[in-house]
């Protein structure tokens, strides 16, 4: 289940301070949307940025602008391009009874067998995956059991996670999720096994080389 952040906000007039003068201010402007009338809010950057770090774009945080607590999700965070300073805020309110989209991260748990070899290791190629719930269910990550990859040539897909009670995962379950890789060292031996298997070029018979060179240009 999400963990909910509580995050204190103030109703923001658009014939009051400009943006930018608000960020000089230490304040950040933000919108709530989605289930009511749009509301412009501004909120402290401090408290803002700390809030983030937690709940980032996939846990609920509670935004309170006076007497009224908004449950919300974090969809867009602006920032600037070169100094990394918040710009915006863009805030989803959600409606407990209705089922929402965003995604979840894969965490790599467990150790895949032939990893015990040394022969290489075995690694996410998805980093997260597109769900739906209800807003009380909802989760920020998903584990990948890696104990899953047996064997070298093994694969894991989208359809061999286990996601919660009440959350479905939208993602095409034929995405690879992760495989076993070997370390170079072993790479670079296949390879050279293979070339020594390769005939040299001059040790093979050439057949019908009865033209010049010159018969090829153009």
């Amino acid at each position: 289940m999400s963990e909910q952040y509580t995050l204190v906000a103030e109703a923001r007039s658009l014939d009051g301070k400009k943006a930018k003068q608000l960020r000089r201010d230490g304040l950040i402007p933000a919108i709530i949307y989605g289930q009511r009338e749009p509301l412009h809010i501004q909120i402290n950057e401090g408290n803002l940025r700390r809030a983030l770090r937690t709940v980032g774009t996939t846990n609920l945080l509670q935004l309170t602008v006076g007497k009224d607590a908004r449950t919300v999700l974090t969809r867009e965070i602006q920032t600037h391009v070169t100094r990394g300073d918040l710009i915006h805020v863009d805030f989803y309110e959600v409606d407990m009874k209705e089922t929402i989209k965003s995604e979840a991260e894969l965490v790599a748990v467990g150790m895949a067998a032939p990893e015990a070899e040394g022969v290489g290791v075995a690694t996410l190629a998805l980093r997260s995956v597109e769900i739906e719930c209800l807003p009380d269910a909802l989760i920020s990550e998903i584990p990948v059991e890696m104990n899953l990859i047996v064997n070298t040539g093994d694969v894991l897909y989208v359809s061999d996670l286990a996601a919660p009670e009440g959350v479905i995962i939208l993602t095409d379950p034929e995405t690879t999720v992760a495989r076993f890789e070997f370390t170079r060292e072993e790479e670079e031996e296949e390879v050279l096994e293979e070339e020594m298997m390769i005939p040299a070029a001059d040790a093979v018979e050439v057949i019908g080389r009865d033209k010049d060179e010159d018969d090829f240009e153009e």
